[in-house]
């Protein structure tokens, strides 16, 4: 079992979202953490080549904030789908007090 496996979903993504691919690593998922995280980085340099030089730091890193927001969605809809997965597996009782 991995070691996080009691973690809400919303505490996997607000992981992700101070740094690209922790919360895949969080939900089990390590390989594509790490291949986000890399992405995120290689076109977030590549966006700083190839952006104007008067463009602002949004501009300049379009390309990893681009990749960090679909890692986002996808870590979400991962850790989420395990909570429904594992609620439905105990008959409907919650996993979670929340």
């Amino acid at each position: 079992m991995p070691p996080f496996d009691r973690l809400d979903s919303r505490i996997i993504l607000a992981a992700a979202m101070v740094l690209p691919g922790v919360g895949h690593v969080m939900a089990d998922r390590a390989g594509r953490g790490l291949g986000f995280a890399f992405f995120t980085l290689v076109f977030a340099w590549l966006t700083t080549k190839f952006a104007a030089p008067d463009a602002n730091f949004i501009g300049r890193h379009a390309g990893g904030l681009f990749v960090w927001a679909l890692s986002l969605t996808d870590v979400y809809r991962i850790a989420r789908s395990r909570e429904i997965r594992e609620e439905r597996s105990l008959g409907g009782a919650k996993r979670l007090e929340r």
